[in-house]
């Protein structure tokens, strides 16, 4: 049976490259190929070819040389919160159109000193902040599987890139539920460590207590693969990584799953979430039966405050984080203005969208005197809160099992005039956000019109290893994470 390069796994690429069956710049012309081919998706705002196979002729050196990293010459790409050298970071605003960095982030050095390859830069919401890819400057992400529907958001070009199989794998970022819901939405694999196992130097701040690194790929078994060489203690550049030693997180994907416990919280399967969503959740959660699972009822009984927790918690963050783009010193700058404060004034008027502009006026109110009390500290006392709900469920399950989203991905414009609307739909990932947890999300069916439904899997901090051999041994069981839209 012939090698098909499209639908290959990152192992099963790295392992052609290694063997020198396939040549890295090979497997980058042809991924560079599809990405010309399928513009019209929006997926990505940056390449360079000349960049991408200059990166691609090193791993094959390096594979001659015999010094070749684990992932050497697999084609990858970054969501544009990341900063490249050899790609422009925009963060998907015009605040940054044409930044270039003058080095790269530390998930970024960290895949390309595994051997990677990277294939360009993609589209997501503006400074992350979304959760359907239409608040970018540069349009909106199209659904591979329906391209009138969002692909989710914010890493949306992320998971549409996977979907579309324009890349073996690629990197997001998740703050509410980034990586994990679009993964959902596109029926694709994606995993957020616990925050602080990944470096966020080099991340374009949205919220610093919430953002995390993570990889999005087809399968379980290629974001272990990822996660292994982008986690690690980053103590000199991040004051939030955590000095917690790399690990192979692929170490126990084919354990068994006799007796693991899963914990069903009764306060994901209400009446807000969908019957098609919630009837082949019902049917994943029969086949972990099958492999030897227990399902255990259990209550997170503040998970309904996530949501006012987050959108005080979130905008507070990035009204700071975003004070920065002031036009001085890097940046959008308006043209025309009279003084320094009437500079400010237009700088930011012009270089953000309507949603960056909203969360920077909620931060700053309630972060403001006599607020801050009231709102954004109240807020940190109920995060501790739903943490806690964790530990207390985590006493008598081993993982937690849920939805992503309460409905599969909704049509372009739905919600567009509606931000309380878009914000409902988070309801599911925030808790696990505001923990800090290690969430993913891995495809679990399909639901009305054949769009995909995720199933969100939380494990407790450090947990990866088991989420991923949880999610791993679904995927030898079914064939969701398999399936390809049509036309791709």
């Amino acid at each position: 049976m012939a090698f098909d390069l499209t639908q290959a796994s990152v192992a099963a690429i790295a392992a052609r490259i290694r063997s020198r069956e396939l040549s890295a710049v090979e497997a980058a012309q042809h991924f560079l190929a599809r990405i010309d081919a399928h513009r019209g998706l929006n997926a990505f705002v940056a390449t360079d070819p000349e960049a991408t196979l200059a990166q691609a002729r090193a791993a094959d050196a390096a594979i001659a040389a015999g010094n070749a990293g684990p992932l050497a010459g697999v084609p990858i790409a970054h969501k544009d919160i990341f900063v490249t050298r050899d790609f422009p970071t925009t963060a998907g605003s015009k605040m940054l159109q044409g930044y270039r960095s003058p080095f790269d982030a530390t998930t970024v050095a960290r895949l390309a000193a595994a051997g990677a390859v990277t294939l360009g830069k993609l589209n997501c919401d503006e400074f992350a902040m979304g959760s359907s890819n239409e608040n970018s400057a540069y349009g909106a992400v199209q659904n591979p599987w329906d391209a009138t529907r969002i692909p989710g958001g914010s890493s949306g070009g992320s998971a549409a890139a996977v979907a579309a199989r324009l890349a073996p794998a690629v990197t997001g970022t998740d703050t509410g539920g980034s990586i994990r819901q679009p993964a959902a939405f596109c029926g694709v694999t994606g995993i957020k460590p616990t925050y602080g196992r990944a470096s966020r130097y080099g991340m374009v701040a949205f919220a610093s207590s919430l953002d995390q690194a993570g990889p999005m790929a087809r399968s379980a078994e290629d974001c272990a693969l990822l996660l292994s060489s982008i986690c690690g203690p980053d103590l000199d550049r991040d004051s939030t990584s955590l000095d917690r030693p790399a690990e192979d997180f692929g170490r126990s994907l084919n354990d068994s799953l006799d007796g693991l416990r899963i914990g069903v919280p009764k306060e994901f399967f209400g009446d807000g979430l969908a019957a098609d969503v919630r009837a082949a959740l019902d049917a994943a959660l029969k086949e972990y039966e099958k492999l030897g699972a227990r399902l255990v009822e259990i209550s997170l009984p503040r998970t309904e405050l996530a949501i006012p927790v987050y959108y005080i918690i979130a905008p507070a963050e990035a009204s700071s984080n975003l004070s920065r783009f002031d036009g001085v010193k890097f940046g959008h700058r308006a043209a025309q203005y009279g003084d320094l404060l009437d500079m400010y004034k237009k700088t930011r008027a012009e270089g953000f969208g309507d949603e960056v502009k909203r969360r920077i006026m909620v931060g700053t109110y309630v972060l403001s005197h006599g607020y801050y009390d009231a709102y954004y500290l109240k807020a940190q006392q109920i995060r501790r809160m739903i943490a806690d709900d964790f530990q207390q469920a985590f006493a008598s399950c081993d993982v937690i099992a849920g939805p992503v989203a309460p409905t599969v991905a909704w049509k372009l414009g739905d919600k567009s005039d509606d931000p309380v609307a878009n914000y409902l739909a988070d309801i599911y990932t925030l808790p696990g956000s505001l923990a800090g947890l290690p969430g993913m999300s891995l495809p679990a069916g399909f639901g009305d019109s054949g769009m995909p439904v995720g199933l969100q899997l939380l494990g407790n901090y450090f947990g990866e290893a088991k989420l991923l051999n949880a999610a791993h041994r679904f995927q030898q069981a079914t064939d969701f994470h398999l399936r390809t839209p049509e036309g791709f």
